[in-house]
């Protein structure tokens, strides 16, 4: 509790000031981590101080605490740090608290404005990546996520300036070589890079009791077709909801499981046993297959190339078709997707031709 309340202090998150008569101090609340070592011991806690309302900390992101605020924010003194003789005074912040609403965008505001500040570019279709070009052609990038980064470049040099000045201005701490990025597993080796979510799909088998279950080779039967009137038991839609969800996230890196994943997710409302199994189907065929992932070769070919294909009126309730295209960078796959057709269309030519036109609007 010492180091937080002298982490805020060396920030200036806040100041000691009498509460305004119009205004409200929001509560604070101390909530802990605990850090276990292999054996399950408590070898560690981490104190943090949150705005309250907040029902749990898993992995509060710091830098939301260091995003300077627009409005004006009272809260009261912490517990076990009131100020003697100021006990009926309260802390306005100048900066963000976690907790707060407002600290997510004030602490992107921040790190957006020093990004561009400092000549980096930020690309208009993907707002969390920013690029820079060094005056003898070098380029940097940086991808932001919270308040977790990545980046890459053509010049280590351009590496080490920036983790510089990251903890000298952000106070960030350099983990070193990627191996894990929000779900996903990252091996760097000598011939390219490959990603996964294996540690992540046993997650959802042991989630949903199928760690044991029997193998499929194929994540959906061949010929099955659903409808929202599937006779049977119906199954709860929040179970339902669930899984689905847990499968779709694995999609980042299984382009294999995208169209079942995306045929399951049409009967979230009300789903039956039928629907359930086919959910089912999916979890079986990943255990079978949880060594799956993409891999990213080296290569001096970096012609664009785009397939697509699109099913015509598989949809038994609306008769909507679905469109599915994937885009490779040489013979590496960057996006891709499966997605029902917003409009009814009257031949396999017409479905085609809708499928087409998605596509060149992603590629443009």
């Amino acid at each position: 509790m010492d180091e937080e309340i002298k982490s805020k202090e060396k920030n200036d998150t806040w100041e000691l000031a009498t509460l305004p008569k119009e205004q409200k101090a929001i509560d604070v609340k101390w909530v802990y981590k605990a850090k276990k070592n292999a054996n399950g011991e408590v070898e560690k806690y981490k104190a943090r101080l949150v705005a309250k309302g907040i029902k749990q900390l898993e992995n509060p992101p710091n830098g939301c605490e260091i995003g300077f605020l627009e409005e004006e924010v009272y809260v009261q003194q912490p517990m076990g740090y009131v100020v003697k003789g100021q006990e009926n005074k309260v802390l306005k912040l100048k900066k963000a608290l976690y907790g707060l609403k407002q600290a997510p965008r004030a602490w992107n505001k921040r790190i957006d404005k020093y990004f561009q500040d400092n000549n980096f570019l930020k690309c208009p279709y993907e707002h969390a990546l920013y690029s820079k070009v060094s005056e003898n052609g070098d380029i940097f990038f940086v991808c932001l996520y919270v308040d977790d980064l990545i980046f890459t470049g053509s010049n280590p040099k351009m590496f080490e300036d920036f983790k510089k000045v990251m903890a000298r201005v952000f106070e960030m701490t350099n983990i070193g070589i990627m191996a894990y990025y929000l779900g996903i597993e990252v091996k760097q080796m000598k011939d390219g890079i490959f990603i996964h979510q294996e540690g992540y799909a046993k997650e959802i088998l042991k989630k949903f009791k199928m760690e044991d279950c029997k193998l499929v080779n194929t994540p959906m039967e061949v010929g099955i077709k659903l409808s929202r009137d599937e006779d049977g038991e119906t199954v709860d839609p929040t179970f339902f909801k669930s899984l689905v969800g847990s499968l779709r996230y694995l999609t980042c890196t299984r382009l294999d499981i995208l169209f079942t994943v995306g045929l399951v997710s049409w009967f979230m409302e009300r789903p039956t046993i039928t629907h359930f199994k086919a959910a089912k189907r999916i979890l079986r065929y990943i255990k079978g297959t949880l060594d799956f992932g993409l891999f990213y070769s080296f290569t001096n070919d970096f012609k664009f190339v785009n397939y697509c294909d699109s099913n015509w009126a598989e949809d038994l309730d609306d008769r909507k078709s679905t469109s599915g295209y994937c885009f490779f960078m040489g013979n590496v796959a960057f996006t891709w997707c499966s997605k029902k057709q917003s409009i009814v269309t009257l031949s396999t030519c017409e479905a085609e031709y809708v499928t087409a036109t998605s596509c060149v609007c992603q590629a443009i």
